[in-house]
């Protein structure tokens, strides 16, 4: 009598993996969805009360249209990035892949209300041919965006990281960190208990009990603090509760196309927004690939220009973006859905018209410290995802951004007391210690100007003079035809600036043929501070 033996089951590298399962929500999107709800949710509110206040739109068309417009592009928006994040875990089997922020654009918002709403509302007295300038800018904006989707991805190839993360460091400092800090310092003791619990609870592995999340617990101590100290006001969030409105997305081609009507007066700002718009956004996905997540640029410029033609076609002139601070709430422990969470309800808050609600209940000192957060985060990470010689490119990428936002605050104060700086003149202003002149030219276009001064600076660093030469042209030819250092996008828009970058340019060359300038410089990657 014989026996056989079953074989044995197949081991070792023959037995394919386990499929990776990826949950649709860990305690880390939790924290990740408060902070970036509640950045949005000031954004929005920033949004509502300048269309209100300074373009006078009605309140009923912002709260009823503009708002479930905006509703509309979040919730898409943050549904295909969800969708990105789930691919690319899937892809690279691994369960640690955050999703990319995405809500309306920081620095849009005031560009579309102050340099192309406001100014088509003084010259006709008419709020809604104001807004369907927005909607025709905010259009093209995302046609433009579109665009760039096909090139963008060859101009992140040959543009160096500190160039890329030193400007996204500069917006942060200025344009996404000075005023959130400002407003908490007005109210110091609101912002900063609610600056303390995010910072020990983001940058320190102290947690709070019962695990509560960090953005939640920052958001009820400042608010309860509010109310207690008497900076919130009962009858103000009473009127608000009787002010709400549910408001309905429908398409407003009819709007957009009496802008579209009259487009060249806005090319001039349209162009160069996006060109901006996708050079961050290039940035952005750099910022997340230095953390671990390299998402497809094409795929995420692709669906920057489609919300913002979806926002506009529905009523909206605020282009929605990926926002900066990727690594922010990767930290904070997201993943995949914190920012789907955030956009839906936020979107759905845009329907329902909660906001004068939510803005009457929440102190903004109690808001803004979250901003301040992202802001020291992504600064950090432009100098630690670098070699440390790269860090002079990273300076020299921030400046333009510093010198754009300090301009904005001289117009801001001169505007304040009724005059500009041309009514000043250059002479008063520089007796009182301010090169405005310099700062204006050096800041218009600023992260176009950033990328290519953080270019140039980090092939000198790399003694790769050549292709420093080959940047310098680029910034002579952008600057000529008026894409930085200039107002408006013309011929021989600022030829001297663009003269100063041809003998810059010339400057490298004649040091490439130097002794020893063609010996590369060898960059140790361990010399890199950290991976985000």
């Amino acid at each position: 009598m014989s026996t056989t033996t079953d074989p044995a089951p197949p081991t070792g590298p023959s037995s394919p993996p386990a499929p990776l399962t990826i949950p649709w929500w860990t305690r880390g999107d939790t924290n990740a969805f408060f902070g970036l709800g509640f950045n949005i949710l000031v954004n929005v509110l920033t949004l509502t009360g300048l269309m209100i206040a300074v373009v006078q739109v009605p309140a009923g068309a912002v709260l009823g249209t503009v708002l479930p417009a905006l509703g509309v592009a979040l919730i898409l928006g943050n549904l295909y990035y969800t969708f990105l994040a789930r691919r690319l875990a899937k892809r690279e089997n691994r369960t640690d892949v955050t999703a990319l922020p995405y809500g309306p654009s920081v620095p849009h918002m005031f560009i579309v209300v102050f340099v192309v709403m406001l100014p088509v509302f003084l010259a006709s007295g008419d709020a809604m041919q104001a807004w369907e300038a927005g909607l025709a800018w905010a259009f093209m904006i995302g046609v433009i965006v579109m665009i760039g989707a096909f090139i963008g991805p060859y101009v992140r190839k040959l543009t160096p990281r500190a160039a890329m993360l030193g400007t996204l460091a500069g917006i942060s400092i200025t344009f996404i960190s000075m005023r959130p800090a400002a407003q908490m310092w007005e109210v110091a003791w609101i912002g900063l208990p609610v600056l303390a619990i995010i910072l020990i609870g983001f940058f320190t592995d102290v947690k709070l009990p019962g695990n509560i999340p960090v953005g939640l617990a920052a958001l009820l101590v400042g608010t309860a603090i509010g109310w207690i100290g008497g900076y919130m006001s009962v009858p103000d969030l009473e009127q608000a509760v009787s002010d709400i409105a549910i408001g309905i997305p429908d398409q407003r081609f009819d709007m957009l196309f009496s802008g579209l009507g009259d487009l060249a007066p806005l090319l001039g700002t349209a162009i160069p927004l996006g060109v901006y718009n996708f050079t961050e956004a290039m940035s952005n996905v750099e910022s997340a690939a230095a953390a671990g997540d390299n998402y497809n640029l094409r795929s995420v410029l692709l669906a920057d220009g489609a919300g913002a033609c979806v926002g506009a076609a529905f009523g909206s002139p605020f282009p929605p973006a990926v926002y900066i601070g990727h690594p922010g709430w990767k930290d904070a422990g997201g993943r995949a859905s914190y920012s789907l969470a955030s956009g839906a309800v936020i979107g759905v808050l845009c329907f329902v018209g909660l906001f004068g609600v939510l803005e009457a209940l929440l102190p903004v000192p109690a808001i803004v410290p979250i901003l301040l957060y992202i802001g020291l985060l992504i600064g950090a990470q432009a100098f630690q995802a670098v070699p440390r010689i790269h860090a002079i490119a990273v300076v020299a990428a921030i400046l333009p951004n510093l010198a754009e936002w300090g301009r904005g605050m001289i117009d801001n104060a001169l505007s304040a007391a009724g005059t500009t700086a041309e009514e000043v003149g250059a002479e008063a202003l520089g007796n009182a210690g301010l090169v405005y002149e310099g700062l204006k030219t050096l800041g218009e276009g600023a992260v176009l100007v950033g990328l290519v001064l953080g270019t140039i600076v980090t092939f000198i660093l790399d003694k790769k003079f050549h292709f420093a030469a080959i940047a310098c042209g680029v910034g002579a030819v952008m600057s000529f035809i008026g894409l930085i250092h200039a107002p408006e996008v013309s011929w021989a828009a600022s030829p001297e600036v663009s003269l100063g970058y041809v003998l810059f340019g010339v400057v490298c060359i004649a040091y490439w043929f130097l002794p020893n300038a063609r010996t590369p410089r060898t960059v140790d990657e361990a010399d890199v501070v950290a991976g985000h």
